[in-house]
């Protein structure tokens, strides 16, 4: 299954994984090594109070004289408020590499997102998509910058403590290191349990916000379908689903955090009955004993933050996962080093080494199965389109028109044969060279948000106004902008959705017209435009596809009268080919899908309402 939620690669930490990163984090590796620096100097004024406590103990407490006291209070001061400007410093350069961090991850994603093959999106939920992009790098971002800055800490704290109890008495400090056994039993236990209902948790959160865009943007299908109550079911379902993992994650974090607050309590009990009895019978100084309790105390709350760290390490170990894999995923179709040293790639094309494109496109037993599939959809399919010809595709739903429109725009590659460009092996020439000489007009136009303007200015971003309203006018577009508040210049809505579906085709139209085409392909292209409209444009198409290499697939064949060969495709193959007027003197396959189809619209006519 494409796209797997949860790789099940490593059930702990998995340094492989993390090495990963290394790309991300080494522009950051100076805000990082001060962010250490700034730490270890913090866990070094942490670990020095304690000692100045013990020494203003011994010295004037217990003989009880003030005599100089307050050169130790001045100086506990002074080492309190370095600590405090260091915690200002590496806060803000931790804020930097989060923030950075997040940023650099997301850029990546949407860029290797550009990349990828058609397969992929046909095959992986937008809402999938956009938990790797969103909150994936999120957490990435923050748990590399604030649990790098709390490990060091703590482990220098917690290392340095048992270094200094050891130096002022031994004894003392093994007993107090006998806790460590029981914490790393338990940390053992639990880490692998606490990957495990992480990666169920993002995993459940990405179906989650998956259900939230299907909701959302199929809203209207479901209002017009009744389907409210099915849809609340099945939100349900998978809010439950996550509320059990995030229930069972808190309660292993409910055992975990007591069991570390037993043995904190227990090393503190340790020093104050061993240590007590020692200061009485006068082998321990009173100051020592509290710098003991203070460092018992002191690691307490760094050894339960380094099980929390560990925690969120293996639980953000699944998110990276889920981002590297992504990010390794690699195209179905790519071009080859050779070409792109040549033609360049879509983000530095080298369009001074593109030929020019006339369309003359041939199948040469070309077989072609979906990377999905069982079945092979075209098999030992053979065709020649010379450049200019106008072809319309028929047949039933399912016949192959679209495949086999998409692999003349290399959408998809043959899984047998060839398929040539200008007597050139499409695998020869760059795909953005291809693409960029290609017009589609698709059956569901998608729209950006922003202006109508804009959106035909996508067909050629340094069009003049004047040549975009040109390309309106050509197709029609512009009666669309002329009902509109602001003429061009109306925002169309997310995906157009403030346009009817005739309107948004309208404005595609125009769009791939401006971008002057050697190839258009019209899918269905007037299939949502009223009677009224798509006969205004069909003088228009005929004029505007003239020389042009085209695909028209058409499910009112009254349209496709004009072309210069009409196909015929069943089941992968060309069962007829011909003229309007040769296919329907031959009787066949097209003869009846017309006559049937020109019945339908004459009982459709006379029936009022229709």
């Amino acid at each position: 299954m494409h796209d797997s939620e949860s790789t099940g690669r490593s059930s702990g930490f998995d340094w492989a994984v993390w090495k990963k990163l290394g790309p991300f984090l080494r522009p950051y590796r100076g805000k990082m090594a001060a962010v250490i620096l700034l730490m270890i100097l913090t866990s070094l004024c942490d670990l020095a109070n304690p000692l100045l406590l013990r020494r203003a103990i011994d010295r004037f407490i217990v003989p009880g004289r003030l005599d100089g006291l307050w050169g130790y209070a001045l100086a506990y001061l002074g080492v309190i408020a370095f600590s405090m400007l260091c915690v200002v410093v590496f806060c803000m350069a931790a804020i930097a590499v989060e923030m950075y961090v997040g940023r650099d991850l997301k850029r990546a994603l949407f860029v290797h997102l550009q990349t990828l093959s058609l397969d992929y999106y046909n095959t992986t939920p937008v809402g999938r998509i956009l938990a790797r992009v969103m909150s994936d790098t999120d957490k990435i971002g923050t748990t590399v910058a604030w649990s790098t800055v709390d490990i060091v800490w703590s482990f220098l704290y917690v290392a340095g403590a048992f270094v200094v109890m050891a130096v002022l008495n031994w004894k003392l400090a093994l007993l107090v290191l006998c806790i460590v056994p029981p914490i790393a039993v338990a940390t053992v236990f639990f880490q692998r349990r606490i990957l495990a209902v992480n990666r169920d948790i993002r995993a459940a959160n990405s179906r989650i916000t998956g259900a939230f865009n299907e909701g959302i943007g199929g809203a209207r299908t479901s209002k017009v379908l009744v389907i409210e109550r099915e849809n609340e079911k099945e939100f349900r379902s998978l809010t439950d689903a996550m509320c059990r993992s995030s229930v069972k994650s808190a309660m292993l974090s409910a055992v975990y955090v007591p069991l570390m607050l037993i043995f904190g309590a227990a090393a503190v009990s340790i020093v104050a009955a061993k240590g007590g009895g020692m200061v009485l019978r006068g082998t321990l100084d009173f100051g020592t004993l509290s710098a003991f309790i203070s460092y018992s105390l002191g690691i307490f709350e760094p050894i339960q933050q380094l099980a929390r760290i560990f925690a969120d390490f293996v639980s953000v170990q699944a998110s990276i996962e889920r981002v590297t894999d992504l990010l390794e995923r690699e195209p179905l179709i790519r071009d080859t080093p050779e070409v792109e040293a040549k033609y360049g790639d879509a983000f530095r094309p080298k369009r001074e080494n593109w030929e020019p494109l006339t369309g003359h496109i041939r199948f040469e037993d070309v077989t072609f199965r979906y990377p999905d599939g069982q079945e092979n959809v075209l098999e030992h399919f053979n065709l020649d389109i010379p450049a200019g010809t106008n072809v319309a595709i028929v047949g039933e739903t399912g016949a192959g028109k679209s495949t086999i429109v998409n692999l003349a725009c290399r959408f998809f590659e043959p899984t047998g044969g060839r398929i040539l460009i200008d007597g050139a092996d499409c695998r020869a020439r760059s795909q953005l060279w291809l693409h960029s000489n290609l017009g589609y007009v698709l059956q569901e136009p998608h729209l950006f948000s922003g202006t109508v303007r804009e959106n035909i200015r996508y067909g050629r971003l340094d069009a003049a106004d004047a040549e975009v309203e040109e390309a309106a006018r050509l197709v029609r577009a512009d009666r669309v902008a002329a009902k509109l508040p602001r003429g061009y210049d109306t925002d169309v809505g997310e995906g157009g959705d403030l346009l009817s579906t005739g309107e948004k085709q309208l404005i595609s139209f125009a769009r791939a017209l401006l971008a002057d085409p050697a190839i258009f392909v019209l899918d269905e292209a007037t299939s949502s435009v009223d009677t009224e409209t798509e006969q205004a444009i069909q003088s228009a198409i005929a004029r505007l596809l003239e020389g042009r290499t085209s695909f028209i697939i058409a499910h009112r064949l009254s349209t496709i009268r004009h072309a210069d060969i009409i196909l015929v495709v069943n089941d992968g193959r060309i069962v007829e080919r011909g003229t309007h007027a040769e296919l329907m003197a031959a009787r066949g396959a097209y003869w009846r899908l017309y006559t049937r189809q020109f019945e339908e619209e004459a009982l459709d006519a006379a029936v009022p309402g229709k």
